[in-house]
């Protein structure tokens, strides 16, 4: 248990308390205070009987072979895949011949598997790979390079780098990255990351030799997509301001030694770069449309009045779009599930592709150059399974299908629609099992979001297979903050209209219990990351509605997150609490400082201690705020994961025990019996 400091500031005229400043601090009494709390947490999971029960049925669904869909360099096709419960998948490479081999393997890169990979990166030619790891689930990557046909590494590498891939020039003579300076507080997790740089690294040079091709040391908050256009002739520049989805876009000449151009400067709208010829440059944009559209601009003629729309705006917002065999291939959102059409490149529909169900579609995956693209289909009860489209016959082929350990048949996928606290209509899905009584005592988990422009689409987990077969109901509700329905509803759930997210999903768990698909006795909440936010939110605001809360790497203290590692970025969100008339409403329900003496729920707050997006400082201390100030009997426990991050790269045996560990403290909490035997 945590002791309570003094720590007391005043900010804007108003006193703010913060007891548990110091286990922000990576001291001898938070490492001490981490560790009492990893043995308390451990020793109340082990107490609960018939873990290892969920443990094997989870792992039994886990264990099929995945395969993603492939990308094409040269004469050699790539694709990942996992024979099961493989650590990391493996990257193979098939050649002209047919003949398949393992190119990288990150299970060889550490005994525990927690060292992945984060990005890879093939030159044009298909002869060089480039590779990004990360220690840990840090943001932080390294980059390495090898040999494709022999295997052979070569002494390249690359460091210091965060949100970038590398990007291969069109000579296949060196690639183009951003990265930032070393920290130079020492501390990797939690110090600040500003001013990101452009350079190019040559192969077979050392880093210290790159070549700084842009930077903006006046906006250390610009960070750098970066892209090189599909025939080489241009370096693309993708500028944003933390995690807002507007950016500005400057290019560069690769044909002749040119400056950089500053094409888009105007922090006003989302431009996503899709191709080009010669100097009309293709993007979608949300510009005057919030649900997206197709333009294009002549750089050699761009002012904003002689932009050109191509596929204007339409009532389903746009996800994806890729130029592939002279058409926009699009793929957009109808209510949530996916939609995938094709258009000529006068912006005319020529088709919409069948699929094979309702769901989510990943892609499309293709190049300009080829006459087919590939696609992933998924639903909550069908894993994903990758097709190809062929231009010339208009039709989709199966390309790989996965073979599972149960039959999706068994399972039900519904849609429905509620309304929330001021009206607005808001989707949700609900999966269980067939046969399942709407007696309203079924165990029920409201897993949300609800922010950045994330869209909840539907997702296949193989755990989520094992809840259903335990009885369970597992509800999805598409809460305002998201893209679901375009940037406006994003807006609808930023900044000072944050409480819409937290009142969408409170009317979702209205619905869950007046519609008898469960009761508050049999109730959970889970949420990650900005997730783990709203269920903070929950616990102090509408704690009577949940048996069991679930924060997983939360943002849980508003008024601070800005001053560590990434945390600057979310401001463009969230608001600054340093801004006086931005405090207010981040005050208001920043689940830090709300928490007061009650009861509350059984809780179990979630984190990892290598987490440098999401710092875990957050949910240390909320967890021991929230220790402190339960008067109710439910536990309130911390699961802190070592040698883990924010979620990226982490292992399947640690994804399987988390799992196994959520519903373990869900069904004590709602006081029902894990059976010995699951199926």
């Amino acid at each position: 248990m945590a002791i309570a400091g003094d720590t007391i500031e005043t900010l804007h005229g108003v006193e703010v308390a913060d007891p548990y400043r110091f286990l922000e601090v990576e001291s001898a009494d938070t490492k001490k205070w981490v560790k009492a709390q990893q043995i308390s947490g451990q020793a109340y999971l082990a107490g609960i009987d018939n873990k290892q029960a969920i443990v094997d049925r989870i792992t039994e669904l886990w264990d099929y072979e995945k395969v993603s869909a492939p990308f094409e360099h040269g004469d050699n096709t790539f694709y990942y895949r996992n024979n099961g419960l493989q650590a990391q998948s493996v990257l193979y490479v098939r050649g002209e011949a047919g003949v398949e081999k393992a190119v990288l393997d990150p299970n060889l890169l550490s005994s525990d598997g927690t060292v992945a990979l984060s990005s890879v990166a093939v030159s044009g030619d298909g002869k060089t790979l480039a590779y990004g790891t990360s220690n840990s689930g840090s943001d932080w990557q390294q980059w390495q390079f090898v040999d494709v046909d022999t295997g052979s590494p070569l002494n390249d590498e690359l460091k210091w780098i965060k949100f970038s891939s590398a990007v291969w020039d069109h000579d296949n003579k060196g690639v183009f990255y951003a990265r930032y300076d070393a920290p130079a507080g020492g501390n990797l997790l939690a110090d600040v990351n500003f001013n990101q740089k452009v350079y190019y690294h040559k192969i077979g040079t050392p880093q210290s030799q790159d070549t700084l091709v842009y930077d903006r040391p006046q906006n250390k908050d610009w960070g750098f997509g970066i892209e090189v256009t599909e025939k080489g002739d241009y370096l693309l520049l993708s500028i944003s301001q933390g995690t807002d989805s507007r950016n500005r876009f400057f290019y560069k000449s690769l044909e002749q030694n040119a400056d950089v151009v500053e094409l888009i400067i105007d922090l006003e709208a989302e431009y996503s770069f899709l191709g080009n010829d010669k100097s009309v440059f293709y993007f979608k944009t949300d510009l005057a449309a919030p649900n997206g559209r197709v333009i294009a601009i002549d750089v050699n003629n761009s002012d904003k009045q002689n932009w050109v729309t191509i596929i204007p705006e339409s009532v389903d917002p746009i996800s994806n779009v890729a130029i592939i065999n002279d058409h926009f291939v699009i793929s957009s959102l109808h209510d949530v599930l996916g939609k995938l059409s094709i258009y000529n490149m006068k912006g005319e529909l020529t088709e919409d592709v069948v699929l094979p169900g309702k769901g989510k579609v990943a892609g499309p995956y293709g190049k300009r150059s080829k006459d087919y693209f590939y696609y992933v289909f998924n639903s909550y009860v069908q894993p994903q399974t990758t097709y190809k489209f062929d231009f010339k016959t208009g039709k989709s082929s199966l390309f790989t299908e996965p073979k599972i350990s149960f039959d999706p048949n068994d399972y039900v996928s519904e849609q429905v629609f509620y309304n929330s606290k001021d009206g607005t209509r808001i989707p949700m899905m609900i999966v269980y099992k067939k046969g399942l009584k709407k007696n309203g005592a079924n165990p029920t988990l409201l897993y949300a979001y609800g922010g950045f422009a994330i869209s909840l689409t539907p997702k296949f987990s193989p755990a989520n297979i094992a809840w259903m077969d335990l009885g369970g109901v597992y509800a999805v509700p598409n809460l305002r903050g998201g893209a679901e329905y375009g940037e406006s509803w994003h807006q609808a759930g930023m900044f000072d209209k944050k409480q819409n997210v937290f009142d969408d999903y409170y009317a979702a768990a209205e619905y869950l219990l007046e519609h008898k698909y469960t009761n508050t006795s049999k109730l959970g909440a889970y949420g990650r990351s900005n997730g783990g936010l709203l269920m903070g939110a929950t616990l102090t605001q509408r704690p009577e509605l949940f048996a069991a809360v679930l924060p997983a790497v939360g943002v849980l203290d508003m008024l601070r997150f800005q001053k560590f590692t990434i945390g600057w970025a979310w401001t463009s969100e969230y608001g600054n609490a340093d801004i006086a008339e931005q405090f207010p409403a981040l005050m208001a329900y920043s689940p830090y400082h709300n928490v007061t003496a009650r009861e509350y729920p059984a809780t179990m707050v979630m984190t990892a201690d290598h987490d440098d997006r999401v710092v875990p400082l957050h949910s240390f201390k909320f967890g021991a705020m929230l220790q402190a100030k339960q008067r109710g009997n439910a536990p309130v426990i911390m699961r802190i994961e070592s040698n883990a991050g924010h979620g990226a790269g982490k292992p399947t045996s640690m994804k399987i025990d988390e799992f196994a560990d959520i519903y373990t403290f869900l069904f004590d909490s709602f006081g029902l019996k894990i059976p010995a035997k699951i199926n």
